[in-house]
């Protein structure tokens, strides 16, 4: 399996790409994950960057039952519920990946499937 990552322009600067060319390889459609408890349960309601960085962990585990990881993330969606954290998804998102960025679309809604949840992310993975 081959991907090839266009980099565009100001994209890089947003931390994401423009598209993800792949080659051969096999799909894991992820469905949205959010990040609002810790892995012991706690509460993360409204402390945004922690259920960020806790959605990723959440998808992370997802992927490694599929024989994937992170890396593997050729797009994702992301739901915020204020347009005001979409810089801090940017940051933490570069944090992550550092580059090769998945394409990603980002979205503001009025609530997601829990009203303690800020932050969702679907995706689609690839691995050969």
């Amino acid at each position: 399996m081959q991907k090839n990552f266009i980099a565009g322009t100001w994209e890089k600067m947003r931390a994401f790409s423009p598209a993800v060319i792949v080659t051969g390889g096999k799909m894991i459609f992820v469905a949205g994950h959010g990040g609002q408890v810790d892995d012991t349960g706690k509460s993360l309601a409204g402390d945004f960057d922690a259920q960020t960085r806790q959605t990723f962990r959440n998808i992370e585990k997802t992927l490694k039952e599929a024989g994937a990881g992170l890396k593997d993330l050729v797009t994702m969606t992301v739901f915020i519920t204020d347009s005001r954290y979409g810089n801090q998804f940017t940051d933490i998102r570069r944090e992550i990946f550092k580059e090769n960025f998945p394409a990603s679309a980002l979205i503001t809604c009025d609530g997601l499937a829990r009203t303690d949840m800020l932050v969702e992310v679907q995706g689609i993975a690839m691995i050969a």
